[in-house]
């Protein structure tokens, strides 16, 4: 593998290498031939997500029992990998569906909500979206406004969410809000609930074959069988997020392997002066960087996902995770649109759709500041964003 350098694979298991290979074959014959064309449309191609289902990347950490694979972050991770390899929106509702979706039913649900919604979100038979960003509380989630007020039977809930991924397709809404203690509290909210609605957004410049939407909560009732029991207090709805931020940061090394190895055979392909651009030394400046830092990220990713299957992850790591790596593919892209010239911008190559998803990818999810911010308070003990 031309992005292997270190023989990274080396270090995983016969089970793990196999797991990439097959996702790796998928995304080359399922998103690759016809992610441009969506892209291009700004259309989510919603059929795949039942092929997701029978490929097996909803929830692969979550047990069989429940209809998930049983497998352990590292798996997980490649997954991520392979499937940003594709397009950085194929790896959001992945990562929407299994971390988002089914790992806070699966931590902090019923047994009967778990056997509700868990088998048929593995299987891309439903499709979930996370609600906690609101319009005016993005970094600062714990400022949310969003309520849940106790009524008869349940909870009315009210409030919003935006730049929610999935929302205009989702079947069924883990959503976060204030109850009448103040705290913050999960519950499930099922499509067709009267009052809840979810507008899509357009005019993106960015993810644009990802369906992103509102949440639009006025008046609905929520039954005390979708409040997810255990899901109380904002660390609920953050432990989420680091199970989401863990395969970010092996899925922008797909995005980023995947600008590299593009780059690569257009240099050698690429006649200038009489000889390949791959022949001159800016080119294989860029070239020999752009390796560099994405051994590093596996390095890196590899390491967590480790410490991840031994239950010794901490945030702040998954933070360092996430920010390098993200911030890594994309200057990564950049430099492999340069090396290709005008024909960097052009559809017929994956780099410039790579570099604008990944802007999105840079800010959700806790934004690049935030996680510097995160690591320094981890240095110092002083948090600076409060």
């Amino acid at each position: 593998m031309q992005t292997d350098f270190l023989n990274i694979t080396d270090l995983l298991t016969p089970e793990q290498r196999l797991i990439a290979q097959s996702v790796r074959d998928f995304t080359d014959k399922e998103i690759k031939p016809i992610i441009d064309g969506y892209a291009q449309r700004a259309e989510f191609p919603i059929h795949l997500v039942r092929k997701f289902g029978e490929l097996g990347v909803f929830g692969p950490t979550i047990p069989e029992i429940y209809g998930g694979g049983g497998l352990d972050y590292i798996s997980y991770g490649l997954m991520c990998q392979e499937i940003e390899r594709g397009d950085s929106g194929m790896r959001s509702t992945v990562s929407v569906q299994g971390s988002l979706v089914m790992w806070p039913i699966f931590a902090f649900g019923s047994e009967e909500q778990k056997q509700k919604y868990l088998p048929g979100l593995a299987k891309g038979e439903l499709l979930g979206c996370f609600g906690l960003t609101e319009p005016d509380h993005g970094s600062n989630p714990g400022g949310m406004k969003s309520t849940l007020t106790k009524s008869q039977g349940g909870y009315i809930l009210n409030g919003s969410k935006i730049w929610i991924s999935n929302a205009p397709f989702a079947d069924i809404a883990i959503v976060w809000a204030r109850n009448d203690e103040g705290r913050v509290q999960g519950v499930v909210v099922e499509r067709g609930m009267e009052g809840f609605t979810t507008p899509e957004i357009h005019h993106k410049w960015s993810l644009r074959a990802s369906a992103t939407g509102e949440l639009v909560f006025n008046q609905v009732f929520i039954p005390e069988a979708n409040v997810l029991p255990a899901g109380i207090g904002l660390k609920a709805p953050l432990q989420c997020l680091d199970k989401a931020r863990y395969g970010i940061a092996w899925g922008a090394l797909g995005a980023a392997m995947d600008c590299y190895e593009t780059a690569v055979q257009y240099a050698s392909e690429r006649i200038q002066f009489d000889k390949p651009i791959s022949a001159f030394q800016l080119t294989q400046r860029k070239l020999a960087e752009m390796l560099t830092e994405i051994t590093k990220g596996q390095l890196l990713a590899w390491r967590l996902g480790a410490l991840m299957n031994n239950g010794t992850a901490t945030t702040t790591q998954i933070s360092m995770g996430k920010r390098n790596n993200v911030a890594m593919a994309l200057t990564v892209a950049r430099e492999a649109r340069q090396i290709l010239g005008a024909m960097g911008i052009s559809g017929d190559y994956p780099m410039m759709r790579h570099m604008m998803n990944l802007e999105s990818v840079i800010t959700y999810e806790g934004t690049h500041d935030i996680h510097l911010l995160i690591l320094g308070a981890e240095i110092t003990g002083i948090p600076a964003f409060k």
